[in-house]
């Protein structure tokens, strides 16, 4: 399940309720449509990218993505106005997992290296 999520952001696997926290801004993005509309930002409009994982780690109800964001600054993201230039951010997500969707996630996204990339 984890992999198909990670390969295609299918957000029929995030469950309706569920809570995306992102560490590196502090938002929580809560429900499916809002986590959806936020992956859609992250990946099409801020940048145009995708998701390059290096590891899966997976547990009873719980699961760990390693990996990248990985793709070129079209748009404004982290308060910086669109570059053009490649990026490669380094990504880790713990999902916890019930009833064959993703419950909640605490997403590590290293801005500050971005930020390198982008200055």
């Amino acid at each position: 399940m984890l992999e198909a999520y990670a390969a295609e952001h299918d957000t029929s696997l995030i469950a309706p309720d569920a809570v995306f926290h992102d560490l590196a801004s502090g938002q929580d993005h809560v429900g499916r449509e809002a986590i959806a509309a936020m992956l859609h930002h992250v990946y099409h409009v801020a940048l145009q990218a995708r998701a390059e994982v290096v590891r899966t780690t997976v547990g009873e109800g719980t699961a760990v993505l390693e990996g990248f964001v990985v793709g070129t600054h079209t748009g404004e993201f982290a308060g910086v106005a669109a570059t053009g230039r490649q990026v490669r951010i380094p990504l880790v997500v713990s999902y916890r997992i019930a009833d064959g969707h993703v419950q909640e996630a605490d997403v590590y996204l290293l801005v500050s290296n971005f930020l390198q990339q982008v200055a």
